[in-house]
Order: C-alpha cells, then structure tokens, then sequence
C-alpha cells in the first residue's frame, strides 16, 4: 500500500516537470513580458514537428537534431516578436490574443496539411526512451521522465538567474515594469522584447522534444499543451517560474491520482484540481505580482 501510494506520488511528480516544460515559456510571456500567447502550444507542436522530420528525414539523434533547432526557434521568436507581435504591444489586451489565435489556427493547418491526422512520437533517443531505476522492490523510475524533471528544474533555475543576475535581466525586468520609462532611459523595448520572445522559444524547443519522446503528438495537439501551461501558470502564481514548476508538479500528482482510481478520470480530476485551488487562492501559490 505505502509502495503504491509513494509510486503514485512519484509519477505525479515527474509527470509534472513535463507539464512545467510546456508552461515555461508561457510564464515567461505572461508574467514577464505580460504578453498572453494563444498560439504558444502550437508552437510546442511546431517545432515537435521539426524534430520528426529531422530524426527520421536525417536519421539524427533527437537530442543533436534539439542542439540544431534551438537557434532556428531563438530567431523565430525574436523576428516574429519583431516584426509581429510587437505591432500589438501596449495595444488592446484583446488584439495579441486576436492575432495569436490567428497563427494557432495557420499553425493547425498548415500541419494538417503537411503531415496528415495521424499521431506520432518522436524516436531516436535510443534505450534511454525505455530505462528505468528500481528505487525499492515495487518502485521504479524512468530514466527520462527523470531527465524531463531534471530539465525542467535546470531551465527555471537558468530562467531566474538569467532575469535577476543579469544584465539582459535587468532590462527585461525595466522593460516590463513600465515601457516608457526604459525608452527614456535609452532602452529599445522593441529589441528586448524580441531578445525575450526568443528565449521564449529556446524553452519551446526544449519543451516539443521532451514532449515528442513522452507522448503521442497530432497537428491539433497544440490547444491541450496550451491548457495545461495555462493552468500551471496561474497555479504557480504570475511571475513565479518557481510557482510555475510546482504548478504543473501539482497537476500532474492530480492527474496520476484520478488515473490510479479510473483513467477517464485523468484529466478531469486535474482541471478539478485546479479550479479548486483557484477559488481558495486565486494569486496562485506562489505570486510574485
């Protein structure tokens, strides 16, 4: 009983550090740079696309074909901050909601197009898909539900020191706090929102390859990652990427719970879950704002 309860429990936990991976980038966005990105799960799906393509076109490692897409989704991210998003900034909260929700659907199409509706999985990881480690006689754990852990507690620890130790932090942070001000100051909003948007999509790409080796992924994936970010974000707390691991850590123990009694109750009992914390704490567990 004690074995099955801690199994649960562990799953739980590593479960969440993947849906910390989705929420990531999102928390970055939301409480950084207030700036809410509909499409922000299509791109999770985008870039698990690219990944497929580069691990089965080229037969490459998934983790070397990640190493070669990560500067293609930090550029994709500051020019379409850039040269898009940015036309919405300090706008109408209501129009970047519009205009991400627009290249959600463009995203969702063109994949349909391209691939087809069928689900895929990104392979190429090797042995490392299948390992375990036996903790105790009845518990085991994954070797990369662990490194999805570990990645995540990696990114948020980079996530927060790169904002509070750095210098590109500090006008990030200046730039969030009031734009402008850091115009008066001889900061170029523009540019360091679009420095911003592309570590938004460094964590995207980080976030579709632990995603594609984890579970199954469609070309209409991208509106369920997009919940579970959302939910982990407003858990955690805006602004807290802290809050935002413990945020999707919470959901999935949620999750792995109601899947132990009965797996169509998976996902119900985790929205449940979240609703209810809202209601008892709707600054999240952990706001910073």
């Amino acid at each position: 009983m004690i074995d099955t309860i801690a199994n649960v429990l562990l799953q739980g936990i590593l479960l969440g550090g993947l849906y910390a991976l989705f929420a990531l980038g999102l928390s970055f966005s939301m409480g950084v740079m207030r700036f809410v990105n509909i499409a922000h799960g299509d791109f999770i799906v985008l870039v698990s696309f690219l990944l497929l393509v580069l691990t089965t076109a080229l037969g490459l490692n998934v983790f070397v074909a990640l190493i070669l897409v990560l500067p293609v989704t930090f550029a994709g991210g500051f020019l379409l901050q850039r040269f898009l998003l940015q036309r919405a900034a300090g706008s109408d909260v209501l129009l970047p909601l519009l205009i991400t929700f627009g290249l959600s659907i463009i995203i969702q199409n063109g994949l349909l197009q391209t691939f087809g509706a069928d689900s895929h999985v990104l392979a190429g990881a090797g042995t490392l898909q299948t390992a375990s480690i036996a903790l105790t006689s009845g518990i085991y754990i994954g070797v990369l539900p662990l490194l999805t852990l570990l990645t995540a507690v990696a990114l948020v620890l980079g996530l927060d020191r790169l904002l509070n130790y750095t210098r590109l932090g500090s006008h990030i942070r200046a730039v969030a706090d009031d734009v402008a001000a850091a115009d008066l100051i001889g900061l170029s909003s523009g540019r360091v929102y679009a420095l911003a948007m592309g570590i938004v999509g460094v964590t995207v790409a980080i976030a579709a390859c632990f995603m594609g080796l984890n579970m199954n992924f469609d070309p209409t994936s991208g509106p369920d990652r997009l919940l579970i970010a959302f939910e982990a974000v407003v858990l955690g707390g805006l602004g807290s990427l802290w809050g935002t691991l413990a945020g999707g850590i919470v959901l999935g123990i949620a999750q792995t719970v109601g899947a132990h009694f009965d797996t169509a109750w998976q996902l119900i009992i985790g929205h449940v879950v979240f609703l209810v914390l809202f209601l008892l704490r709707p600054q999240g567990l952990f706001p910073k704002y």
